[in-house]
């Protein structure tokens, strides 16, 4: 008799650590999680990966159905169905914000996110057939997704064994400090950028320069919160001028994973997991390929087990790189 098919299941989760966060976004969160073919059939339990959305995404956002593409449980299925991965349990969080997203980090000028997706982690042990340990247990995204993969890997290691680390921000320098003039000409442009940021869905079109303007915003809020700032956050240079602010900057790089990974605390982490997998597109628009190839050269340099692979390719429509990454980190976790 054939194993029941894989399916979708749409949870509501009401969050303590997301109450009363700092820009009033919900704290009840709809929680989408793919339950993979057989898991009606039997009592097994699963390995669990945690898929965090980029920038601007939710999780809900991986099960739709790029054109000329296959969406997240569609993939899933196909590489279960050929053996290149093992049935996993993915999990879906939505960690959204007003600014477009949180870095999966917490924040006091955009909330806990961080320890959201670790009472995600407790949740979905307590109310499906999990293999609950961290042996059994990895995170993985693309882009901003990555970035959290990879920072959770090096802060959380007790709960995730694998991370699976797309393009995921690193070199702040060079991914980041090219958009600080873009953000000084988009704040211009507004005016009144602080009102913008009050309501960015008020705006009848958030194309060019509001991007510009929300991601850099975002960022400041995830990497250099101030509550004392009227805005919550500062700037890591003057908007007139666009010249670095050194302390803010350091408060931002003390967050660049290039830097965290020089800790031996974060490097011990990082040496303790099963998987651990990073890629990059060699034309990546955000110069990512560039913090890749230094990261991994520490990684080498401290003897820290990984895979690292390049490919011909830009930062968008990479949602083929989950080929690599889900049977990877589903064969390692099983």
């Amino acid at each position: 008799m054939p194993a029941s098919p894989s399916r979708i299941v749409y949870e509501r989760v009401d969050s303590v650590a997301l109450r009363g966060n700092p820009l009033g976004d919900p704290h009840v969160r709809t929680l989408p999680l793919y339950l993979p073919p057989g898991y009606d059939d039997s009592d097994e339990r699963y390995p669990v990966i945690f898929v965090l959305a980029g920038f601007t995404g939710r999780g809900v956002n991986l099960l739709h159905e790029p054109a000329w593409d296959e969406s997240l449980h569609a993939r899933m299925d196909r590489l279960i169905a050929s053996g290149a991965a093992k049935p996993a349990i993915l999990v879906l969080p939505d960690c959204f914000t007003r600014y477009g997203g949180s870095q999966y980090v917490n924040s006091s000028a955009v909330g806990r996110y961080e320890d959201y997706v670790l009472e995600l982690v407790a949740w979905v042990d307590a109310h499906f057939r999990t293999r609950a340990s961290r042996e059994h247990r990895g995170v993985a995204g693309k882009s901003s997704g990555g970035y959290g993969a990879l920072r959770l890997g090096m802060r959380r290691p007790e709960v995730f064994a694998g991370v699976g680390d797309h393009c995921g921000d690193k070199g702040f320098e060079l991914c980041y400090r090219p958009d600080f003039p873009k953000f000084a000409r988009a704040a211009a442009k507004y005016g009144d950028w602080a009102k913008v940021l009050a309501n960015p869905a008020a705006l009848p079109s958030r194309e060019s320069p509001f991007f510009d303007l929300i991601n850099i915003a975002a960022m400041s809020a995830c990497y250099s919160p101030n509550p004392s700032s009227p805005l919550g956050f500062d700037l890591p240079f003057e908007l007139e001028t666009c010249a670095l602010r050194p302390d803010v900057w350091a408060r931002w790089e003390a967050q660049d994973p290039l830097f965290m990974a020089d800790e031996p605390r974060v490097r011990e982490a990082l040496a303790s997991l099963k998987l651990l997998y990073l890629d990059c597109g060699t034309r990546d628009e955000w110069n990512l390929v560039y913090g890749c190839r230094r990261i991994v050269r520490t990684f080498a340099d401290h003897g820290i087990a990984h895979r690292y692979e390049e490919y011909d390719g830009t930062h968008r429509n990479t949602q083929w790189r989950y080929d690599t990454s889900l049977a990877a980190l589903s064969q390692a976790l099983a």
